[in-house]
């Protein structure tokens, strides 16, 4: 059998399987692979005389971009030739630096076929993030509109502007002018280095997550299982480039299941123009971070007659009142999940499955996830951990050029993800925090995420972060920094109100004993960095003066 007979039977095992959990985690194994290359042994193959809709880009003001499999699968031989006319070789990095547009899904596949390695990054970085990267990343190609980031940056590189012509740079549409037909450079392996992921993270400096040519496009089909894809299916999965959720939902789960990437453009996120194109183009599947979620259900969701057969939050655990709040408009669950840069999705609620309220569901096939408590030990909480007993194709290779670093996350058989759960007799597994954000008031442990998913439940609260607040007492007392929902006032009332609110539904060591009105901190990714909270509480001096929207529970 070659390998991309291996590859096709794990996927349609798994397209087959999709409503049947415990089968396909059962019986599901990973192909084994050792020479492949997903654009071109699979990606081409499949868009080979094919003329259905690959990528569907609509923007703001109502106009689109149509490529079919066979369109795309050209365009990036055509790209493909022309970096190898620039010099590109195996091995090489291309920062990729763009918004959602054709380009970066023909780059990316050209990429791919070059075995040259991705270092997708997002237009937020500022002129010395770039300078960092392309250092440490040892960028020979940079592709971008955003050349003025550049401008102070030693020309060490290959600049190619998808924009205006600039002095220096190559344009990209002088690729329109090379072959359709490509012919590889040798053979790709399937651990040769694919892509180098720069992590938001809460880090100084962030690490440099490195990926193979099977980690990242074979590994994604615990992705595609999870998100439910079909054939035909339409998905939109709201991310920006330069995450590794991009490369996720946005590239290679859907085409592991001939999908249609589907995406909308918007200077400003609008929850109505949001809902608006979701009826407007038939979108079946829809991806999307809590935020987007809490927006959403600002809207009287049941004036849209959705066509959604799936939908799904990704980036950080969903708070229960969300789901609710979608099957009571839509009638259909919103399922949470797992993962990191460092892995494709490892932890899910699948289609069709029974879904407990708060829960991030149960492995997902290729994953064999332990719980270890702070002695090592399988516990009912503990860390999430990887059996590398059992590795998953999914798990990234290591940090580039940190090896003790990826000593750190991989040791004694396990890879740690540095994240706290619980498992049930189930095997449902519900998010705790990071490691480092849970924390211990009056000596009882507290989890940030379990008092947050409470108060978002309350109709002033918009968004939450929950971190410890020093206390002579008790050593410390939970926090709560508190986003309003629109119409609401930051006022001693409404403080008030939430106090009483969370006093019924907690029990008493874990009640909100402060609560301040505030932005939230967050990643470029969108993240809270309740890191930056807590180090503000920590800085606190006995005796501080209140803010002027702080709020103490005594006081109501």
């Amino acid at each position: 059998m070659s390998e991309i007979e291996r590859f096709l039977k794990a996927r349609d095992f798994l397209l087959a399987n999709r409503g049947d959990y415990e089968t396909a985690y059962r019986d599901f194994r990973w192909p084994e692979l050792d020479r492949f290359n997903w654009a071109l042994d699979y990606f081409d193959s499949m868009a080979r005389g094919n003329d259905k809709p690959a990528l569907l880009i609509v923007e703001e003001d109502g106009s689109r971009q149509e490529l079919s499999f066979r369109q795309l699968s050209e365009r990036s031989s055509q790209v493909a030739n022309y970096l190898r006319q620039l010099g590109v070789r195996r091995g090489d990095c291309i920062l990729l630096m763009m918004g959602n547009e054709a380009p970066l899904w023909e780059l990316m596949l050209a990429a791919i076929k070059l075995g040259a390695v991705i270092s997708p990054a997002t237009t937020l970085l500022t002129s010395n993030d770039l300078a960092d990267r392309i250092r440490r990343g040892n960028v020979k190609v940079v592709v971008t509109r955003n050349v003025e980031k550049f401008a102070a940056i030693p020309h060490a590189f290959t600049g190619i502007t998808l924009g205006t012509p600039v002095a220096d740079w190559h344009g990209y549409e002088d690729s329109l002018r090379a072959s359709t037909s490509f012919v590889p450079e040798g053979e790709t392996h399937a651990e040769d280095p694919l892509f180098l992921y720069f992590t938001s993270g809460t880090t100084a400096q962030p690490k440099l997550v490195l990926h193979s040519h099977q980690s990242y496009p074979v590994g994604h089909l615990s992705t595609m299982y999870w998100l439910g894809l079909q054939q035909g299916d339409i998905h939109w999965n709201i991310s920006s480039p330069g995450w590794a959720k991009h490369a996720w939902s946005c590239f290679f789960a859907p085409w592991n299941a001939a999908a249609t990437v589907f995406i909308y453009n918007y200077a400003r996120f609008s929850a109505t123009d949001v809902l608006q194109a979701l009826v407007r183009h038939g979108v079946s599947t829809l991806c999307a971070p809590p935020t987007v979620w809490r927006m959403l259900i600002q809207e009287k969701l049941a004036d849209y007659p959705v066509r959604l057969r799936e939908v799904i939050g990704a980036g950080e655990p969903l708070n229960p009142e969300i789901i609710e709040q979608i099957r009571n408009a839509w009638g259909i669950t919103i399922r949470d999940g797992y993962g990191q840069t460092e892995t494709t999705a490892q932890i899910g609620n699948t289609p069709g499955a029974l879904l407990k309220p708060g829960s991030m569901g149960r492995p997902l096939p290729g994953y064999r996830i332990e719980l270890l408590d702070v002695d090592g030990q399988p516990a009912a909480e503990g860390e999430i951990c990887l059996d590398l007993r059992h590795r998953p194709l999914g798990l990234m290779r290591g940090y580039a050029g940190d090896e003790e670093k990826s000593a750190e996350v991989v040791r004694e058989g396990y890879y740690h993800t540095g994240d706290v759960a619980s498992r049930d007799a189930d095997g449902y597994i519900t998010y705790v925090g990071r490691a480092d954000d849970v924390f211990k008031a009056s000596d009882y442990r507290i989890s940030p995420f379990e008092l947050e998913s409470v108060l978002i439940e309350h109709p002033a609260v918009a968004e939450a972060a929950v971190v410890p607040s020093p206390d002579p007492m008790r050593l410390a007392v939970p926090k709560a920094f508190i986003v309003l929902a629109a119409g609401h006032e930051p006022s001693r009332e409404t403080a008030r109100d939430i106090f009483r609110f969370a006093r019924e539904k907690l029990a008493s060591f874990k009640r909100i004993r402060r609560i301040e009105f505030s932005e939230l901190p967050k990643t470029i990714s969108g993240k809270i960095r309740r890191v930056d909270l807590r180090k503000q509480e920590e800085s606190r001096s006995p005796g501080a003066e209140r803010g002027s929207l702080e709020f103490f529970e005594e006081d109501s």
